[in-house]
């Protein structure tokens, strides 16, 4: 059984990477918790940008640093096997700004519910589409 066949592809998605995020603001050693949501072997292109094992890695000090608060609303979102495409939006609030990043994302996954690869593509929202006034 595969883990997409355990629930609905917008809510794997939604809790997918809600966990992610708040295991990462949790603290601990983040090539642990990257090992936990993603494959080994990793590969995410996101806006044409490859980022591998050890670059994902390296981008949650950051993360840790700046986020103070998020929210993932999944829009839309499909599966078939071992693969998923979804439609969200990430609502956050950074040290310095509020901002919302709409993310259209295709991802393979390994059985134990892992991504193994995805490509995303990006773009932040106009301040009238994150629900902030851009203060």
């Amino acid at each position: 059984m595969h883990v997409l066949d355990q629930t609905t592809p917008e809510r794997f998605v939604a809790g997918f990477f809600t966990t992610f995020t708040e295991e990462v603001l949790r603290g601990g050693d983040p090539g642990e918790t990257v090992d936990r949501y993603y494959t080994p072997d990793i590969v995410q292109i996101a806006d044409g940008i490859t980022i591998d094992r050890e670059r994902l890695v390296a981008h949650l000090k950051p993360v840790r640093k700046n986020l103070l608060a998020f929210r993932f609303e999944v829009h839309e979102a499909v599966a078939d096997g071992n693969r998923v495409a979804a439609r969200f939006t990430i609502h956050a609030t950074m040290r310095k700004r509020a901002l919302a990043t709409e993310v259209h994302l295709f991802g393979e996954l390994a059985p134990d519910g892992r991504f193994r690869r995805t490509h995303q593509i990006t773009r932040t929202l106009p301040d009238h589409q994150t629900g902030h006034s851009g203060q």
